[in-house]
């Protein structure tokens, strides 16, 4: 028969099987998900003993592993009371590193606890996990340092556990997200068209956007505290969260009338889409490009914008280089001349959780 199909009520003439072999069932239990142990972590921490095969060093020797349940292979496994594991001896002059594994043996039809044994070596290398489909598939929970000349032994966690599954909302996902289980992403799919699709996440902090997804986004940047800004300023700039709380971000702010704009003495400051945090201070970069030159300044000049360390700032104040002396350092942007553009993009950390520095 070409074709294999299962598992279904019963057998027939096209290939469907009723009943399935440890292969066919590795096959398709390994499709479903990864080795794990069967606990979903949900809490911003755990206490010593509050997980499942955690464990306590007996005797100074031997290893108890305490109850729990885990996926390997695609066979589920339940230790119901505590276990010792007897660690073997290292009479040598060098370190071993062992490992505590969920072994899944087809062969034998049985899935057990066993202790790999390393080689004791001056930079030991712990024995890797062994994953052949169709006879012996293995899941390290502890990586244990065997100190030399039958010395201490040093558990090291390497357990891994099962999370929240991502899941999918049509809108409300800021306000639905505290019904949610911490731990877990959701995608934001902007069924009614009126944003943009995104990836949240609701965590310990609380919820946060990860990241934008298609499209990035477009604002209006502001040419902020500036006195006499004429309505044909052109500014355009889009954005999008490329990370947990990390904005990307480019603006452009075109004079291109014959109005010199002014300040009443203080810096002129670029509107970013989202206030940065103010929790250190940070530093964007930009220029000024005035290619006739006007009011004395040059044809291309390089602005910062400061973030200065504080509540967080929508407006950061913008500086450039002192155009009387490089020893007079830098001087607050007071003007943009006539038929003048000033260009920004960078990355920056969004005060998303109302930091103050």
């Amino acid at each position: 028969m070409a074709e294999i199909s299962y598992p279904y009520t019963e057998k027939n003439a096209s290939g469907a099987t009723d009943l399935v072999s440890q292969v066919q069932w590795q096959r398709m239990a390994t499709t479903w998900g990864g080795d794990c142990v069967d606990f979903q972590l949900t809490a911003g921490g755990y206490s010593n003993g509050s997980l499942p095969f955690d464990y306590q060093v007996v005797n100074g020797r031997s290893l108890q592993l305490g109850p729990g349940a885990a996926v390997v292979g695609g066979f589920h496994y339940e230790l119901t009371s505590a276990l010792a594991l007897d660690v073997l001896p290292n009479p040598t002059d060098q370190t071993r590193l062992d490992t505590i594994v969920i072994r899944t043996d087809l062969t034998r039809g049985a899935t057990n606890l066993a202790i790999v044994k390393g080689q004791p070596a001056t930079i030991p290398i712990a024995p890797q996990p062994q994953r052949v489909p169709g006879q012996i598939w293995e899941m390290v929970l502890y990586e244990i340092i065997v100190a030399p000349k039958d010395g201490v032994i040093s558990p090291r966690d390497r357990r891994t556990f099962r999370t929240p599954s991502p899941v999918g909302m049509a809108w409300n996902v800021e306000e639905s997200s505290k019904n949610l289980v911490p731990g877990t992403f959701v995608l934001d799919m902007d069924a009614d068209g009126s944003d943009t699709q995104y990836e949240g996440w609701r965590g310990r902090d609380g919820y946060m956007v990860t990241r934008h997804l298609g499209r990035s986004l477009g604002y209006t940047p502001r040419l902020a505290r500036a006195t006499n800004a004429p309505a044909e300023l052109r500014a355009v700039g889009r954005w999008r969260f490329i990370a947990p709380g990390t904005v990307w971000f480019t603006a452009r702010i075109q004079n291109a009338t014959d109005i010199t704009i002014r300040t009443n003495g203080e810096s002129l400051g670029l509107g970013l889409p989202m206030q940065a945090s103010g929790t250190v201070g940070q530093v964007l970069t930009g220029h000024l490009q005035n290619p006739y030159e006007k009011s004395g300044m040059p044809n291309f000049m390089l602005l910062q914008a400061l973030c200065w360390e504080g509540n967080g700032m929508e407006n950061p104040s913008l500086y450039t280089q002192s155009q009387w002396s490089a020893a007079d350092g830098m001087d607050v942007l007071t003007t943009m001349p006539a038929q003048s553009s000033i260009y920004f993009s960078g990355v920056y950390e969004a005060n998303v959780f109302n930091e103050r520095g």
